[in-house]
């Protein structure tokens, strides 16, 4: 409690006596409102200390005066200090508040960028799945084409190989009859020139038997005589 008012002082509009010495600073800080207790607490402790003492007894004198001021001062702002308190940790409160309501804010916009991010993942998958697909498919007709081209290729080739044997084939038939022509009319000339020369040989036989008849010695036992 605070200590009684003398008769002959009357307080201040901070509820302090006008007689209190109270620090310059002290009554600065309490005018503005902020007030450092563990200073103003250590301003009575100097008090204290810096108190004459008793010499042989360990006693100090400490102005009475003095000391219940420095009391009456930390007492009257310590309502002060609690409502600077309160005010603080309201503060804090309402700072933490709008930390947590900014941190859900990020959250919240955290989860929808990750939905938004799965959702374009999942396109994204869709769209490698269908490409895997059109690239699977693809491979697929372009082997069977290549399979297609290959075997008609082969069926070409076999069809071009009988033909050409075929057309080989025909050819040394009709190279063969050609020869067997050839072979016809040569020796149907050779015949024709045979008979011919038979023809001749029979006409000069007869030409010579015709000589021998008129001469008694043949020619060639004179042409054996002249040599």
């Amino acid at each position: 409690m605070l200590r009684q008012q003398s008769s002959g002082v009357e307080p201040n509009n901070n509820g302090l006596n006008n007689g209190l010495n109270a620090s310059p600073e002290a009554q600065s800080a309490q005018e503005s409102g902020t007030v450092d207790i563990q200073q103003e607490l250590n301003r009575l402790e100097e008090m204290v200390l810096a108190s004459p003492r008793i010499p042989f007894t360990g006693r100090t004198l400490v102005d009475e005066e003095k000391l219940l001021d420095q009391l009456d001062f930390i007492r009257l702002s310590l309502p002060g200090v609690f409502q600077e308190s309160a005010e603080v940790v309201q503060q804090k409160q309402e700072i933490i508040f709008q930390a947590e309501e900014y941190g859900q804010k990020i959250v919240d916009a955290a989860e929808t960028r990750k939905a938004q991010i799965l959702d374009q993942s999942e396109i994204i998958r869709q769209a490698e799945r269908e490409a895997e697909r059109i690239r699977l498919e693809t491979q697929q007709e372009c082997e069977a084409m290549m399979q297609e081209t290959l075997a008609e290729i082969d069926h070409k080739r076999r069809a071009c190989q009988q033909e050409i044997e075929e057309l080989r084939q025909r050819s040394m038939a009709e190279a063969q009859q050609v020869q067997n022509g050839a072979d016809e009319y040569a020796d149907g000339v050779l015949l024709g020139i045979e008979e011919d020369l038979h023809e001749m040989l029979n006409i000069i036989t007869n030409g010579r038997q015709q000589l021998y008849g008129e001469r008694k010695t043949p020619l060639k036992n004179l042409q054996q005589k002249k040599k």
